[in-house]
């Protein structure tokens, strides 16, 4: 997976050679494991071995919501300003 994201090339044409299975079951198994959610506790299992070992430094990091659902849209503060269509000017 890291060699397609390294070099861009498509998984077919992945050499097998190089990576140690074809790019075929390379594919196979990112989407094997994403539909059996290892991409999520592997990530929960790494944050916790670097909070044991003190090495999780909060003070340099980036929040990125891309992969969160906003269920319902979130909750929103500001008013909602009503769209009215406007006629466009005649071209006649």
């Amino acid at each position: 997976m890291l060699y397609v994201l390294r070099t861009g090339v498509a998984w077919r044409d992945v050499p097998a050679e190089t990576v140690g299975c074809s790019g075929v079951t390379a594919w196979r198994r990112l989407r094997d494991w994403t539909e059996a959610g290892v991409w999520p506790r592997l990530h929960a299992a790494l944050l916790t071995e670097l909070r044991r070992a003190d090495l999780l430094d909060l003070d340099d990091c980036a929040v990125d919501g891309s992969h969160v659902r906003a269920l319902k849209g979130g909750t929103t503060w500001a008013p909602h300003p009503w769209i009215v269509p406007v006629p466009a000017p005649s071209t006649i």
